[in-house]
């Protein structure tokens, strides 16, 4: 489905992209799905570091073209002066900028918030990191896995046999970016209806993971222990976890009295939903051990599709564990439009997730050259990489 004008909610919303690798080109990537303007600024010859991170195909990395899709590039020494003067420029016509710098190096620059407003009272200026502006951590270097080892998402993820591990993805970065894009489409509705003025937004990792964890904060506050290692299993509802099917692991998620009753009819095995050990959610949670026996006892002889297709009959959640090929590959993620081929791309995008009147906004484009718009913003024009 193509986009149509009302898909593009940011048409005419001119975005300054100087940061680099996921957090901050995350977020615009976003932007530029619903239609705003996204400029990148790469440092001259080397750009963007994620352009060099692996896999690769056809020489460029596949990792750099999924996340700045839908921009323009232009190279840019902000050391030198006429290359900032041009900027500032630039940042005169903006909407938006957005920079995932450690703390004072825009300031060193020359390109921080007291000084681009200076140049337009209106621009809305994003700063992504590790632990925000200010605070005795702000200073810190923090990638991904540093955020989510000290907000407390590390602790709770992993099983105890093992150890506390990082999730699977850098969600640290990837939801700073979104709370990001967030923060500046409420800045310029803001902005719009009565805000008027530049506004500063301030993005943590840190506070982003801490903020995240629902299940952990209300177990933390309700009785004053710091959650642990479950593993797979929720940490309050029982059964809710992975089991061991005859061909594979099969996710069953039980959240009350009625599903349990259901889950147990289809085990054949009724009688335990009024087992005084199962009788209720924090009774199951307490028995864990046992019921998780008597539950892999009958799934151990069937296979997950046969487990899958009978739950599901019965109204009980339960999916098959899918690795992501077979997630991409699905009919689920064809109907869904997950991914997108941009004209020219080698590989497919995966555009923002959300529908909007039945449509799905995304850049037309693929992620550009280095340098290739340098011209057009009168930036290095000599240095457009062949």
């Amino acid at each position: 489905m193509s986009n149509s004008p009302f898909t593009q909610q940011l048409q005419g919303v001119r975005v300054l992209d100087i940061s680099r690798v996921l957090a901050g080109p995350h977020c615009t990537a976003m932007l530029a799905d619903l239609g705003a303007d996204v400029i990148k600024f790469e440092v001259p010859q080397e750009g963007d570091d994620a352009r060099h991170l692996g896999p690769f195909l056809a020489g460029e990395s596949v990792y750099f073209g999924l996340i700045n899709r839908g921009k323009r590039s232009v190279e840019i020494d902000f050391k030198d002066p006429s290359d900032r003067q041009r900027f500032y420029e630039l940042v005169a016509d903006a909407d938006v900028l957005v920079e995932n710098f450690r703390p004072g190096v825009t300031r060193r620059l020359g390109i921080d918030f007291d000084t681009l407003k200076q140049h337009n009272p209106q621009l809305i200026y994003a700063s992504i990191s590790g632990f925000g502006q200010d605070g005795p951590l702000s200073g810190r270097p923090a990638y991904d896995i540093v955020a989510q080892a000290m907000s407390g998402l590390m602790s709770v993820t992993g099983f105890a046999a093992t150890g506390p591990t990082r999730s699977g993805e850098s969600i640290g970065d990837l939801c700073a970016g979104v709370y990001a894009a967030w923060a500046i489409s409420s800045a310029l509705f803001a902005r719009e209806r009565h805000a008027p003025g530049a506004q500063y937004i301030d993005v943590a990792m840190f506070d982003v993971l801490f903020s995240l964890q629902m299940t952990g904060l209300s177990n933390l506050y309700a009785n004053g222990v710091a959650p642990g290692l479950v593993g797979n299993r929720h940490p309050v509802s029982t059964p809710f976890d992975t089991y061991r099917a005859a061909d594979g692991l099969v996710v069953i998620a039980v959240a009350s009295n009625r599903l349990f009753e259901r889950l147990c009819q289809c085990m054949g095995q009724p009688e335990l939903a009024i087992d005084p050990r199962f009788i209720d959610d924090a009774s199951r949670t307490r028995h864990e051990p046992q019921l998780r026996a008597a539950i892999e006892a009958w799934t151990a002889q069937h296979s997950v599709e046969h487990l899958c297709d009978g739950l599901l009959e019965a109204g009980v959640p339960s999916s098959p564990v899918w690795d992501l090929a077979e997630a991409a590959s699905s009919e689920h993620a064809r109907v869904r439009q997950l991914q997108f081929q941009p004209p020219g791309a080698a590989v497919p995008c995966v555009p923002q997730p959300v529908f909007f009147n039945g449509r799905k906004p995304r850049a037309l484009t693929a992620a550009p050259r280095l340098g290739a718009d340098n011209a057009i913003f009168g930036l290095n024009p000599t240095g457009v990489n062949p």
